[in-house]
């Protein structure tokens, strides 16, 4: 291999190596961006658990309180 050939198949590989680094580069970058998401989509989904909890419980209690008023209105009525 003369020095000319044995230069361009170095230059050849070194842009391939170039092409491969910054390919990296952006596989890492998009690694830390899906990290990022799924590391807020955890939380929002903590957060949306909670509120669900809170609002079945702000349910529950409100079906107890109408309960409790139809059945005072029942004894209204039986009263009456």
């Amino acid at each position: 291999m003369s020095g000319p050939e044995k230069d361009s198949k170095k230059d050849d590989f070194d842009r391939e190596l170039r092409r491969l680094e910054a390919r990296i580069e952006d596989l890492l970058e998009s690694c830390r961006q899906l990290k990022d998401e799924n590391r807020s989509l955890r939380q929002r989904q903590e957060n949306l658990v909670s509120e669900r909890a809170v609002l079945l419980q702000k349910n529950e209690q409100a079906r107890a309180n109408v309960e409790s008023m139809i059945g005072r209105l029942k004894g209204m009525e039986h009263g009456a």
